[in-house]
């Protein structure tokens, strides 16, 4: 952000020497409550937290828009729980791995900009796509980040054949955006319902349903 302050104070000198007193004053109060508005925006908490071995947290600040059966027929061509969770321009944009696991496929896709909320934005939107299997019992759960109205770039930190933990930042979107999760019918238990409000990598949103098994 410290680009954008140099940006704004040179504006807002040309501004004063050559339009005076009153014109500055107009421009430092709106520059400054967009610079604020901006540096809110981009914040990136860190969080932590101790998870239990079945908890599944969720990747994004938002609200839950949408939990229900569905066939994701982008990439696992098969039924799937589908929940995703809407991101407003005041809630944080960084997203969250949800579990300990392995990601064992990431694309990005281009296209539309349609706004998040939409159910067709999860498939015709600009989004990213990530497979993640999870270190507790070998399951795999898809996140998908997707662009939204205002949203122009989508920041993914995850690579095939990375190991990822809790507490760690999976990457961003920029401006209005949302989550998918696609979990696999018969293995989890939902724990949030629509309208709910999520906390990025500190609300539970699923469990699994089976004992975790050990690695060798």
């Amino acid at each position: 952000m410290l680009w954008l302050f140099f940006i704004i104070l040179f504006i807002n000198l040309i501004i004063w020497i050559s339009f005076g007193h009153l014109a500055f004053v107009l421009c430092l109060t709106a520059s400054s409550l967009l610079f604020i508005f901006i540096t809110n925006f981009f914040r990136s908490p860190k969080r932590l937290i101790t998870a239990g071995p079945l908890d599944i947290l969720a990747p994004a600040d938002g609200k839950v828009v949408v939990i229900e059966k569905t066939f994701e027929g982008e990439l696992l061509k098969e039924e799937r729980i589908q929940l995703s969770i809407f991101m407003s321009l005041f809630n944080v944009h960084a997203n969250w791995y949800p579990f300990e696991g392995k990601v064992i496929h990431y694309s990005h896709q281009q296209g539309n900009f349609h706004a998040a909320y939409l159910p067709k934005s999860s498939c015709e939107n600009e989004r990213s796509t990530i497979l993640l299997l999870a270190s507790v019992n070998q399951k795999t759960v898809l996140i998908r980040q997707i662009a939204g109205a205002m949203a122009r770039r989508i920041v993914t930190y995850a690579y095939t054949d990375k190991r990822v933990h809790l507490n760690e930042h999976l990457g961003f979107i920029k401006f209005g955006s949302r989550v998918d999760l696609f979990f696999p019918v018969d293995d989890v238990e939902i724990l949030v319902k629509p309208g709910d409000k999520t906390v990025g990598n500190r609300t539970i949103v699923a469990r699994w349903k089976e004992q975790p098994t050990v690695n060798n």
